[in-house]
């Protein structure tokens, strides 16, 4: 038996849904598509044909579990990072579009055909960790994390796309030493943001998301660890809320971090911290154009967008 609804009508109708509700329209494309186990092009020649009963019963039931704050890529078991698909799991932090950009930048201090030792605090899904040593092989990458679900998937994630890293079940550096770059993307959500969160986030590790009053207790105790554990000329790379970045910034400064700065994401937003160990010689971030000095404190205006 056959619906007499084409894939079409279907897909229509679960974005009208969607868009109703606030959410993008593309979504009703990745819920068919997962609901009938097609790929978009596999899709796009059934657009005309009518819809199984099953897939349609699945596709709206995941519309259902999405419109009530169930996060699509939990819906979907995936989410693409970085070029890579990485299996996503309840109480771990899911990926985030913007912390491509801190892999982006951070890549700019790895050179592409020589060793170079890498560190990854708080690493969930493995997202960052995967991501640097997919695009620099010859790095030896270690991730830290203290939620052993996450180090599960992680390595998970790891085994299936063929990349070696070391994951530890250890807070911040677990004391390693020698380290060319420490990146991190920590909690950094104050605890007032509790009371207005969107629904998403009761599904993910709240120990990866919020950090105290100011955001800031995790990557704030992660700075003296950091610089521990870099050798002289090493980087310190961090994603952060507009709303505290400038603030560990300052504080960055005042603890003799060099060439410490700020850059914006794609949406023009303060996110990211960048700075230096003193010893060698200093090579400054690239990317002047998007790159935020000490003094502007003015583009610290409030986003509700903060995650």
């Amino acid at each position: 038996m056959t619906s007499s609804k084409s894939h079409l009508a279907l897909l229509q109708a679960l974005q009208q849904k969607l868009v109703a509700a606030g959410k993008p329209a593309v979504e009703s494309r990745w819920i068919l598509t997962h609901a009938a186990r097609l790929n978009d092009a596999q899709l796009a020649a059934r657009l005309t044909q009518p819809v199984p009963p099953d897939v349609e019963e699945a596709a709206w039931a995941m519309l259902d579990l999405r419109l009530s704050g169930h996060p699509l890529q939990l819906l979907l078991g995936e989410s693409e990072f970085y070029g890579l698909r990485l299996k996503v799991a309840r109480g771990v932090l899911i990926p985030r579009p913007e912390t491509e950009g801190l892999v982006e930048r951070a890549l700019t201090h790895l050179p592409l055909d020589a060793p170079a030792w890498v560190l990854d605090v708080g690493t969930g899904s493995g997202a960052i960790a995967l991501a640097i040593k997919a695009m620099r092989p010859q790095a030896t990458v270690w991730a830290t994390d203290i939620n052993p679900k996450a180090l599960e998937l992680a390595k998970e994630n790891a085994l299936h796309l063929g990349l070696e890293v070391s994951f530890l079940e250890a807070p911040f550096t677990a004391n390693l030493t020698g380290l060319d770059l420490v990146i991190s993307n920590p909690p950094y959500l104050p605890e007032s943001y509790r009371e207005e969160a969107p629904p998403e986030l009761a599904y993910e590790d709240e120990r990866a998301l919020y950090a105290g009053p100011e955001g800031l207790d995790v990557a704030r105790a992660l700075l003296p660890q950091a610089w521990d554990a870099l050798q002289p000329g090493g980087w310190l790379w961090l994603e952060l809320a507009p709303e505290n970045v400038y603030t560990l910034l300052e504080e960055a400064i005042a603890q003799g971090w060099r060439e410490a700065r700020v850059f914006r994401d794609l949406a023009q937003r303060p996110r990211y911290l960048g700075a230096q160990k003193p010893g060698l010689a200093t090579v400054a971030p690239k990317d002047e154009k998007n790159s935020l000095p000490v003094w502007d404190i003015s583009s610290t205006n409030k986003n509700r967008d903060r995650i």
